[in-house]
């Protein structure tokens, strides 16, 4: 396996994240929800709008793993001390994973990325992320790593869909 590398996103890498969270989205979604929810909620989260903000005003960092130059996917976290739900107002040490979004899966290339993440931010104590509770191939992964189930929580986000995720927590 060539070197992972892990890149700091910025305004101008927003098309190349919207095609992959299209792509991605597309391959890995149909069996957890409804392809109108699935349109939804790319138009919703992942317009160039939208990322804009998630990364000018939200505070979300996005990251590029990447191989020999060549995006794997992306990922999304709000850094402590922002806070337990990816807010202002948290306690030191509190981060929120945003989005988690692997282009190659079943290579081993979850754990690494994952690492990689971690060691960008050494006064992370605390990582929460939510996800939808049928994305067995996800949650397994996160309790793969050492999260744990916190709590369950269903969230309308409009035109009647909601969210059935669980949240989760990794101690570091």
């Amino acid at each position: 396996m060539a070197l992972i590398s892990l890149r700091k996103a910025t305004e101008a890498d927003i098309p190349q994240i919207r095609s992959l969270a299209e792509k991605i989205w597309w391959e890995h979604y149909p069996e957890i929800i409804s392809n109108d929810q699935i349109a939804y909620m790319l138009e919703l989260m992942y317009s160039e709008a939208a990322l804009r903000r998630q990364m000018t005003e939200e505070g979300q960092e996005f990251w590029l793993p990447e191989e020999n130059g060549q995006a794997l996917g992306f990922l999304a976290i709000t850094p402590p001390p922002l806070g337990a739900r990816g807010r202002a107002g948290g306690r030191a040490g509190e981060g929120f994973l945003n989005k988690f979004y692997l282009d190659s899966r079943e290579r081993g290339l979850g754990t690494i990325v994952f690492e990689l993440m971690l060691a960008r931010y050494p006064d992370l104590k605390t990582l929460r992320l939510r996800v939808n509770r049928r994305n067995y191939k996800s949650v397994n992964f996160y309790f793969k790593v050492g999260f744990r189930i916190e709590f369950c929580i269903d969230t309308p986000f409009g035109e009647g869909y909601v969210m059935d995720d669980f949240q989760m927590i990794y101690r570091v």
